[in-house]
């Protein structure tokens, strides 16, 4: 017969309400008691009946992660942590993809979505905040990513793009390289991770050339090949070192370069931003900025959780880092 938290209440010897306390994760139980209840779980092999629980609390067990594009390599990574981080939540994950368009993003947002759900985790690119401000009242919503302005009108999970984008321009700065040029995903060249760069030029003394920040006009390789390839074209002197906003923009500029004669890292070093599988998988391997997307996952499933109608939205920071591969620092 399956054990029941009856059972695990007389083997740990401590009541049914304190056992539920620790299955459900509350703060306020004694670590000797957490430990006497855990030892108790695992030797019966009690497992939560998680339909029941969530029945209990009003729950439905579900939650929903959208994001632009479920094919990109970045987003499928955290898609992957994000079903590995809601297990130990209870949460079942329903996938959505939005193309980035706003009327698919509107549409979860006010209810128009075939379950009930205990909340959305959502990357947008075409909410505005007043979208954000003005969705179906009482859904718990938690925004990853740098749309700008809706972080402020719901919780907000991501990382400091700008510091990242200062430490990747920072260490190209560091291989010796002063012509460093900068690739934008769109039109906006006030992205952040631009801005970081923007900062690691002006605190080590270096002209900021805006000449030199260019604009993709898109999120693929090819926008980013063809791109600097044109420009390049044009006769423009190449410079020394580029840093590129995304690992897919990074993959495009170090083919357009290579296509025009110039080695990596040799005549021109190269950091991408994301981390993603493929940069292994280059020759030279990529050197990039590494979000930790365990991180992401946990801290938006957490807000997700701990939310309160009418409570001040929170902006949480995951950790990143700088992986140093062979597109700065050269093979073996």
């Amino acid at each position: 017969m399956r054990p029941r938290l009856t059972d695990v209440a007389e083997a740990a010897g401590v009541s049914m309400k304190t056992v539920s306390n620790v299955v459900n994760g509350a703060e306020h139980v004694r670590e000797e008691t957490r430990q006497k209840v855990l030892a108790a779980i695992d030797r019966l092999g009690y497992r939560p009946n998680i339909a029941a629980r969530n029945l209990a609390q009003g729950r439905s067990g579900v939650i929903a992660f959208a994001v632009p594009q479920l094919d990109r390599p970045y987003f499928a990574s955290l898609a992957a942590r994000m079903l590995d981080e809601a297990e130990a939540f209870g949460w079942i994950v329903q996938f959505h993809q939005t193309g980035g368009r706003r009327e698919a993003e509107l549409a979860l947002l006010n209810d128009r979505h075939p379950a009930r759900l205990d909340g959305i985790v959502m990357s947008p690119l075409g909410l505005t905040p007043e979208d954000v401000q003005g969705r179906a009242p009482g859904l718990p919503l938690v925004l990853l990513g740098e749309k700008a302005g809706t972080e402020h009108h719901a919780d907000h999970v991501g990382i400091d793009n700008r510091e990242a984008g200062r430490v990747a321009t920072e260490h190209l700065l560091s291989l010796g390289r002063r012509h460093v040029m900068a690739l934008a995903p769109g039109p906006r060249m006030d992205d952040e991770r631009i801005n970081g760069y923007r900062d690691a030029l002006a605190a080590a003394g270096l002209p900021v050339d805006e000449d030199i920040v260019l604009s993709a006009g898109g999120l693929r390789g090819q926008d980013a090949e063809q791109t600097l390839g044109s420009w390049l074209d044009a006769g423009h002197p190449a410079p020394d070192a580029v840093f590129t906003a995304t690992d897919w923009l990074a993959m495009g500029a170090i083919r357009a370069l290579v296509l025009r004669g110039l080695r990596i890292p040799q005549d021109v070093a190269v950091v991408g931003f994301d981390d993603i599988p493929y940069d292994l998988a280059t020759l030279p391997t990529l050197t990039t900025v590494a979000p930790d997307r365990v991180a992401i996952a946990r801290l938006a499933l957490q807000a997700l959780r701990d939310q309160r109608p009418g409570a001040e939205p929170v902006r949480l920071q995951a950790p990143f880092s700088l992986v140093v591969r062979e597109s700065t620092t050269g093979i073996g």
